[in-house]
């Protein structure tokens, strides 16, 4: 897509994150601290503040939002890339390891973003074989 090609603000995200890259998941999960935040608050059974979309990644064109569009996983290929970049990959882990090990439920953790929670799990579990994924989908009759 060209400068002369972008006609919306739509293709404009879609531009600037194809620029990003997974560039754009490290930015979001450093700045202020976000990824870390993120992990104490999973730990502590409630997710209370704005990060879903960059570190639960799923599918472009699952969600509506700008977030959700910007952050949206473009295909298997990124997909691929994002579960073998070894921060993202480590964090992932880290992050769903501790929602798999948590006293609480998935559901009273995230509330209404679960859904965004079940999409990453399916979209990882399908391109890597890290055992954590497919067992957050068993753990939660997933699939």
């Amino acid at each position: 897509m060209t400068k002369d090609e972008i006609r919306t603000r739509e293709d404009f995200i879609n531009l600037y994150a194809l620029h990003l890259g997974l560039d754009r998941f490290i930015e979001a999960q450093d700045k202020w601290n976000t990824y870390q935040t993120a992990l104490e608050e999973v730990k502590a059974g409630k997710k209370r503040t704005h990060w879903i979309w960059f570190i639960f990644p799923q599918m472009e064109g699952l969600g509506t939002s700008e977030k959700s569009r910007y952050y949206g996983i473009r295909g298997r290929n990124e997909a691929i890339e994002y579960i073998n970049h070894p921060i993202l990959r480590d964090r992932l882990v880290e992050i769903t390891e501790a929602v798999y090990n948590n006293e609480k439920s998935v559901y009273e953790i995230f509330g209404n973003d679960v859904i965004k929670v079940r999409s990453c799990m399916l979209l990882f579990a399908s391109v890597s074989d890290i055992p954590i994924f497919q067992k957050m989908l068993e753990k939660h009759c997933w699939r």
